[in-house]
């Protein structure tokens, strides 16, 4: 049987999942300070971005539930980053709001395009009929 064909969403899907591992980087790279070097805290953006590398192949291979992995990838990094603005905006920092509000577009395009119809379509569980018999050939 012919493989159906891949939605147009699961690449732009992929790619905004890139995009949120890049951004996971980033946020690593930001708590890191040059006196001690690499600090247990940054391990947490880091395993983000690994998770949002993984579900973006996921979906763009057509794997069974990679929309989750990367609606999960998404969403974690979306929630900080809105608490990190709020918290900038209790302070004053106008600016600093801005800039996190900018990268909050990343992960939300890409829970936007995780959660979508033809993406969880693609990557929904899929059983092979390979190795069963029909019960009236069986018989």
């Amino acid at each position: 049987a012919p493989s159906p064909e891949r939605p147009l969403a699961v690449p732009f899907a992929a790619f905004f999942g890139l995009l949120v591992a890049a951004e996971d980087v980033y946020l690593a790279w930001l708590l890191w300070t040059p006196e001690t070097g690499w600090d247990w805290f940054m391990g947490g953006p880091l395993l983000l971005a690994v998770l949002a590398v993984a579900g973006a192949a996921l979906v763009l291979t057509g794997r069974a539930r990679g929309w989750l992995v990367l609606a999960v990838a998404a969403l974690l990094p979306l929630i900080g980053l809105l608490v990190l603005a709020g918290f900038f905006a209790v302070l004053g920092g106008t600016q600093e709001v801005w800039s996190t509000l900018l990268l909050v577009v990343g992960p939300l395009t890409c829970l936007g395009l995780a959660l979508r119809g033809p993406v969880r379509e693609w990557t929904r569980a899929r059983r092979s009929t390979g190795g069963r018999r029909d019960r009236a050939r069986a018989r």
